[in-house]
């Protein structure tokens, strides 16, 4: 994966792979905790920036990353439904 992207002004931006290991999410719970986890991370990172203390492509980043985690979770819920209602219309 990119480990170091630079950017139209010549700044080096390092990023994080936002791949969750198997070991690390080896149940739903620890899944959702992760997804949550990279939630609050953005919303401490926009606080920062409001208040002067993060950089501005820190704090867009970790934004990103916490949409991105947010598309993931609905997806998720989607195909869940989607099984769902397809279960609940086969015949018995």
């Amino acid at each position: 994966m990119i480990d170091t992207v630079i950017s139209a002004t010549g700044f080096a931006s390092t990023l994080q792979s936002t791949q969750l290991s198997p070991q690390k999410a080896s149940t739903a719970a620890d899944f959702a905790s992760s997804m949550l986890d990279v939630v609050r991370q953005a919303e401490q990172a926009a606080v920062g920036g409001i208040q002067g203390q993060a950089p501005m492509q820190d704090v867009v980043m970790k934004v990103m990353e916490a949409e991105r985690t947010f598309a993931t979770a609905m997806a998720i819920r989607d195909k869940a439904v989607g099984a769902y209602l397809e279960i609940s219309r086969m015949q018995i």
